[in-house]
This record gives C-alpha cells, structure tokens and sequence, in this order.
C-alpha cells in the first residue's frame, strides 16, 4: 500500500511539473511566433493558454496585424477581435496592466477605422484614455504606457486643438512629458522614439521638424529586435525620408 501510494504521488507531481513546463513552452512558441511575424498563429497559441497574459499577448498580436498588414476590409473585424481579447485579459485579472493597455490600443485602432463620428459617439477617446491610465496606475514604470498616454496627448490636441483640452484635458505639455519618460525609462526603445517623433510631428510639424529628424535616426540606428519592430524600422524610415533627413 505504502509503495502504490508512492508511485501516485510521483506520478502528480510528474504530471504538475510536465503541465507547468508545457504552459511555459506555449507562451514561449507564442512569444517566437510573434518575433518571426506570424502574428495570427501568435494570437491563437497565446488566446489558447486561458490566462490574462496570453489573452493580452493575442490582442497586441491581432492589433499589429490588422495595422500593419492586413488589407483594409480586414482591418474592423480584427481590431474588434482584439478589443474583445483584450477585455477578457482584464476580467481574468484586472491587476495586469497589459491587459488594460491592449485594450487601449484595440479600442485605438477600432476608433482610427470607425471614423471620427463613431468614435466620438461611443466616447472612445475617453475610454482609451482611461484604460491607459489605469495600466499607468497598476504600473507607473511601465513605458509602453507613457508611450502610449503622451501619443493620446499629442493626437488629441493635434486633432482638436483647444477643443481637445476643454472636452478631454487633453494638452501639450502632458504629451511631452510622458514622452520623456517613457524615454526616461527606456532610452533605447524604437517604438517609443518612433512614436515620439510621430507625436511632434502631429503638435507641429514645423516647428518639431529637427526634433522629430534625430528621433527617427536614433530609432533607425537601433536593430529591430523582432518583426514587429521591424515593421516601425520601415515605418520611421518611410518618414525620415519624407521629412528630407536621409
């Protein structure tokens, strides 16, 4: 009796840690899928895992290949897609900033293709605002989000001007302080250096120009670390070249 009782506890305890170790290399083959690109085999190994984390990882996965990719006509159903990974990332742990930051970026890329109308009906900019704000909040040091509220900053007022900070708080200075600490944070980051010069440009363009020029540069200079990153090296060689700073 003693020794079948031995062989079953060996067995669970064989099984937990071979359970473990399979969940671990799931996230691993999705984190691969995700650096080689093959961001919708990306999306399906995370969402399967049933975690917040995978649930976030398919929604940034969907998002980046609906932006970057996908043709037009595919672009809504996989931006709502992510939008809904993204909120079941947040109801299956709420304390995950990821998910609260994903969903900012679904809900982003869902305005950016309903048009300007729909977004302002259904209050998007105010919800995207929000969940990055609470990721912020969850994480203060987390850059990607800085990265993130600064480009809120910058977009809304580049749009709305002074409508934008009387409906929104929207504001300049804000923009440009959650860029420098994004920055602060993570000085070799290409999409924060991207996206930096990218919310110059939006608050003015003229008078950003110089800026904006040794932003790009220094994110071309930077190698991109996997795919997606890869597809902001084009995107800010695209507009160093149109800004004339080849």
């Amino acid at each position: 009796m003693n020794e079948s009782i031995c062989r079953i506890c060996l067995t669970i305890v064989y099984l937990f840690v071979l359970g473990g170790n399979a969940c671990a290399q799931s996230i691993e083959e999705a984190r691969a899928a995700y650096a080689e690109g093959r961001f919708i085999e990306a999306a399906e190994i995370a969402r399967a895992l049933g975690t917040s984390e995978g649930h976030a990882m398919a929604a940034d996965s969907l998002a980046i290949h609906g932006y970057y990719i996908a043709p037009k006509g595919e672009k809504a159903s996989l931006f709502g897609r992510a939008e809904e990974l993204a909120r079941k990332a947040v109801r299956l742990d709420a304390a995950n900033p990821q998910a609260h930051l994903q969903l900012a970026h679904a809900m982003g890329r869902q305005a950016q293709v309903g048009g300007t109308l729909k977004a302002l009906k259904e209050g998007y900019a105010t919800k995207v605002r929000d969940a990055i704000e609470e990721a912020l909040r969850l994480d203060p040091k987390m850059a990607a989000a800085h990265v993130s509220l600064a480009a809120w900053h910058a977009g809304a007022v580049g749009a709305g001007g002074f409508f934008a900070a009387l409906l929104y708080g929207a504001s300049e200075e804000k923009a440009l302080a959650h860029f420098e600490r994004a920055l602060e944070l993570a000085p070799r980051d290409k999409v924060a250096l991207f996206e930096y010069a990218t919310g110059l440009l939006s608050l003015d363009a003229e008078e950003n120009r110089a800026k904006a020029r040794e932003l790009l540069k220094r994110a071309i200079r930077l190698p991109p670390k996997d795919a997606f990153r890869r597809l902001v090296h084009q995107k800010a060689a695209e507009r160093l070249a149109a800004l004339g700073g080849g």
